[in-house]
């Protein structure tokens, strides 16, 4: 869609778009996963570490956290097809797509709060004993990151909603290739949660055979 608007026999000049590896945006996500990863991995390996020295059993996860996982393999299905109608202009699909990843997780944010109260309700709290002081470290921790990233969704669907009404504004959103960046992005963060969720809880689980 671009060749669309450039001039016929337009030699094409180089873009801050066009090396996407070295993009500052690229990096600083890529630094931003990494710090991440090292911050759970470190909880993680003290997890492990405080069990083997204290001796105190691990906690049996709520069966809602393998729910909760079903919820964000979901959302980062919706994420890549959203990102999928992005690339082939498919105005509605992408909106439609977007809404799903928001109203997944949104889903599994509330429920994840149950999950929680479940634990709560079998007088587990964070200040129980460690294994309990972690589980609920973990949780909170990737709670806090999906957080982080909804706005990011909710800017990508009302921007959409705004400007994909006629034409030609669709012709220029799909032609944007900031906006073709920080999806792509995006969709990276997104999957990194995703993975991140589903290590912790076969972490976790485990855990509970140990």
């Amino acid at each position: 869609m671009l060749s669309l608007m450039e001039k016929p026999g337009a030699k094409k000049t180089p873009g801050e778009y066009d090396n996407f590896t070295f993009h500052p945006y690229n990096v600083m996500l890529m630094l931003t996963l990494m710090a991440i990863t090292a911050l759970f991995l470190a909880l993680s390996i003290s997890f492990v570490y405080s069990r083997v020295q204290s001796g105190i059993g691990a906690i049996s996860i709520p069966r809602l956290f393998m729910f909760n996982t079903s919820l964000l393999l979901a959302s980062s299905v919706a994420m890549v097809r959203a990102k999928k109608a992005y690339l082939d202009d498919q105005t509605q699909t992408y909106q439609n797509c977007l809404q799903a990843t928001i109203g997944l997780t949104l889903l599994f944010l509330v429920l994840q709060i149950v999950a929680w109260r479940q634990l709560f309700q079998q007088n587990i709290f964070p200040e129980t004993d460690n294994s309990a002081g972690y589980l609920y470290v973990l949780s909170m921790l990737h709670f806090a990151h999906v957080v982080a990233g909804l706005p990011f969704l909710f800017r990508f669907l009302s921007t959409a909603k705004k400007h994909m009404k006629e034409p030609v504004t669709v012709l220029v959103y799909f032609s944007d290739p900031e906006k073709r960046l920080r999806l792509h992005l995006l969709s990276i963060y997104w999957h990194f949660l995703d993975g991140l969720w589903v290590f912790l809880v076969l972490f976790l689980l485990a855990n509970q055979l140990i």
